[in-house]
């Protein structure tokens, strides 16, 4: 298996801390001197496995295509896109959450993800302008506000699917719960920003 894949469902699940190279490296059928041959240390291995993760997110906004539709149609479907990577990315969002509990300490040191959510909220700021000038957004949104909206509706359907479920008694991977909550989302952030 690629050390990448076995690294992130190791960080994923145990976090930074209780994360093991000796495990990473078994599971790989490779040795402990190699990944610190490849990647220096323990902390040069899961830095890679956040380039990679927030590399995937970015990477699937910036194809989704959405100058080609009108600002209504874009803004529903990168919300969806958001959703969905949330949803079929469940290792992200346990990233994200250990990164948050080490208070950000490498997230902040990767260039390369910076200058990636810049693209992005770029080209959230490029679609609300598109909106504006045709009467559907309404003025004063800001993008990185936007771009947080969604996030953060996609990222708690995972983050807290478990207690959710206990709680209230619903069956949060059910198909129809998911496309239920895609559309509550959509719906949510379209009605934040129509005129």
């Amino acid at each position: 298996m690629d050390i990448l894949t076995v690294a992130t469902e190791e960080f994923a699940d145990k976090g930074f801390s209780g994360a093991r190279i000796d495990e990473i490296a078994e599971r790989t059928d490779t040795s402990k001197r190699m990944i610190y041959y490849h990647f220096g240390s323990k902390e040069g291995l899961y830095r890679s496995v956040l380039e990679a993760a927030y590399g995937g997110i970015r990477s699937t906004e910036a194809v989704a295509e959405l100058g080609d539709l009108p600002p209504l149609e874009a803004l529903a479907r990168l919300t969806e896109i958001t959703f969905n990577y949330h949803l079929e990315h469940p290792e992200f969002v346990r990233l994200v959450m250990n990164e948050n509990i080490q208070r950000g300490s490498v997230i902040a040191s990767l260039d390369s993800t910076r200058s990636r959510n810049d693209s992005v909220i770029a080209m959230i700021g490029r679609l609300i302008e598109r909106g504006v000038a045709e009467g559907v957004f309404r003025d004063g949104i800001d993008p990185l506000d936007l771009h947080m909206t969604m996030s953060s509706m996609a990222f708690y359907n995972i983050s807290n699917r478990y207690t959710l479920g206990k709680i209230f008694g619903i069956d949060m991977d059910c198909p129809d719960t998911i496309a239920r909550r895609r559309q509550s989302v959509i719906h949510t952030v379209i009605a934040s920003c129509r005129r």
